[in-house]
């Protein structure tokens, strides 16, 4: 079954832009990750500080490599402008 996930995140004021150009960097390599069927970032259009990442995988297996993977990475590019701890929905599809 697919996994459906919706991440909020909330960077410092103003930083909002400069997130999504640094971590939009690694979009493309995790869309190539095995069972990625979507990875994508918006930002919000009233608040330009809040962003939401929709992911989708084919399957929770290919998600728990993904994260395993983000994990091994450690800081991830423009994670210092985060405020507060992302929110995480997760759908079954």
């Amino acid at each position: 079954m697919a996994v459906r996930l919706v991440v909020t995140l909330k960077t410092k004021k103003g930083k909002g832009g400069d997130f999504a150009k640094a971590f939009g960097k690694l979009i493309p390599g995790v869309l190539k990750e095995p069972g990625c069927e979507q990875y994508a970032l918006f930002q919000n259009t009233q608040d330009a500080d809040t962003l939401v990442m929709i992911e989708r995988w084919k399957s929770q297996a290919a998600l728990d490599k993904h994260m395993a993977a983000m994990q091994a990475k450690g800081a991830l590019p423009g994670m210092d402008a985060i405020t507060g701890k992302p929110t995480m929905e997760r759908y079954e599809v």
